[in-house]
């Protein structure tokens, strides 16, 4: 199993992109959570199969249609078993 956080910069706030992170985070299989951070990037942890988290990793690099990524950071952490599902955090 694999554990990353993923810091998305670019046009990535107010196009959907926490939503759909989670639609495509829900159809991969990947548990975690995505949420808007306030100097405009977007953070996430996802946890699952090392092929689907790499898979939304891909994702994340050209998210939805409106949004335009400049660079994505991602993190590898210790894989740790906490989530039962994929949610979108509001709020620090």
């Amino acid at each position: 199993m694999k554990r990353v956080r993923v810091i998305v910069a670019g046009a990535v706030q107010g196009v959907f992109f926490r939503a759909r992170t989670r639609n495509e985070a829900i159809r991969n299989s990947v548990r975690g959570w995505v949420r808007n951070l306030p100097d405009g990037r977007v953070e996430a942890v996802f946890e699952g199969q090392p092929e689907d988290v790499d898979r939304l990793v891909e994702w994340c690099r050209i998210g939805p249609s409106h949004a335009f990524v400049d660079h994505v950071e991602v993190t590898e952490e210790a894989y740790t078993g906490a989530f039962r599902d994929f949610s979108i955090r509001y709020g620090p």
